[in-house]
């Protein structure tokens, strides 16, 4: 019994890595997705911690799910989620810690490994207890990529790689846990913003290179948005309506500037096999933000849903099926919730992310970076 168990098994792997040979040159877009709460997809769900997105009315326009949320930290789709279907993806990179999530969907669409709450810096998020930081993320695709060896063969991997989009979208939670006052920077007087900034880019730069060590060439490393004018840093500022913090705002563009200067010179030391493209979603997310009503919006100030306290106040009304806090019309509002943004808003930057300027990614744009041929 036992060595026909490991004939089928044997047979088994051998029929999978002949069907992957057939498909894997004709598949339109594999990504592997590392980040926080705006490109989580579920893994939070299944960890503890207080930061969750795995009730109504969260996916509440999320339609693969019928509107069932599914752990994403909006009402529908992320940007990755929207880049990835604009550029061919069928179905969605799974959440790695889901339990039907299998490694041959690495082969297949890639897999997400975003958490909520999670930074660049391991500290980053404790008070939510459960999250999984970045460099935990890279440990798993670490296994990913091993079960991937298994399958294909080291050559094999190697050259499935380098097609593949290496998406990072983090940094958000690392900002607003060094700017709330009551949470002290490794518990003791914080550093100053510029070597704060610093101590950010290095570390974000050692898993770069630890990815790229590992077989990826196409990277997507998106900056900070303008945090000081997301609603719950407008409470907690004070500041008037319309405004935004000018000194959160502040500290964020001194980091996204060091990140991408250092980005471009990782292109020049990893050389034209890798490719490394700086997503600026801060002069995009600012310009909606501001012109509001020239982008369609009613509303960029309050969220959607919920509001400033507690910091995830989103919850099913009470006839069980829609919102009692929510907004009757999501496409008209810019924030979802007290952090995130609604699906409306992320249209607009994933579009620009997609096809734009070089002011917006360099040193070329996502459709270029997908198209890319070292």
């Amino acid at each position: 019994m036992d060595k026909l168990m490991n004939l089928g098994i044997s047979t088994s792997i051998v029929v999978v890595v002949y069907f992957l040979q057939l498909i894997l040159p004709c598949l339109a877009f594999t990504s592997f997705l590392f980040g926080d709460s705006l490109a989580d997809a579920g893994n939070n769900d299944y960890i503890f911690t207080f930061s969750k997105a795995d009730s109504p009315p969260y996916g509440i326009d999320f339609k693969p799910s019928g509107g069932r949320p599914t752990g994403r930290f909006t009402n529908g789709r992320t940007i990755s989620d929207i880049l990835g279907q604009a550029l061919g993806a069928k179905s969605f990179p799974p959440p790695f810690l889901a339990p039907n999530a299998t490694q041959a969907n690495s082969l297949l669409t890639g897999i997400n490994y975003a958490s909520g709450a999670s930074g660049i810096l391991d500290q980053t998020g404790f008070l939510f207890i459960g999250r999984v930081s970045l460099r935990h993320q890279v440990n798993y695709f670490e296994q990913t990529r091993a079960y991937m060896v298994k399958i294909m063969g080291e050559n094999g991997t190697k050259e499935f790689l380098k097609k593949a989009i290496f998406s990072l979208t983090i940094g958000s939670n690392d900002i607003l846990n060094y700017v709330q006052p009551l949470i002290p920077f490794f518990g003791h007087d914080k550093v100053s913003p510029s070597m704060f900034q610093d101590f950010m880019v290095s570390n974000l730069t050692v898993q770069l290179k630890r990815l790229h060590d590992l077989g990826a060439r196409k990277f997507v490393v998106v900056g900070i948005g303008p945090l000081g004018c997301i609603p719950i840093v407008r409470a907690l500022n004070l500041v008037s309506t319309g405004d935004c913090s000018v000194e959160i705002n502040e500290l964020i563009r001194g980091y996204n500037k060091k990140l991408n200067e250092t980005l471009q010179g990782l292109n020049q030391e990893l050389g034209p096999e890798a490719v490394l493209v700086y997503a600026n979603p801060y002069d995009i997310f600012l310009r909606i933000v501001l012109n509001y009503d020239q982008y369609g919006f009613e509303n960029a100030y309050k969220p959607c849903c919920g509001g400033y306290f507690p910091f995830f106040l989103c919850l099913k009304g009470s006839n069980g099926n829609t919102s009692s806090t929510a907004c009757e019309d999501r496409s008209k509002y810019v924030f979802w919730d007290a952090f995130h943004p609604t699906e409306a808003a992320n249209l607009f930057i994933a579009k620009e992310l997609l096809d734009g300027d070089p002011s917006v990614t360099f040193p070329i744009n996502i459709r270029e970076l997908y198209n890319y041929k070292s």
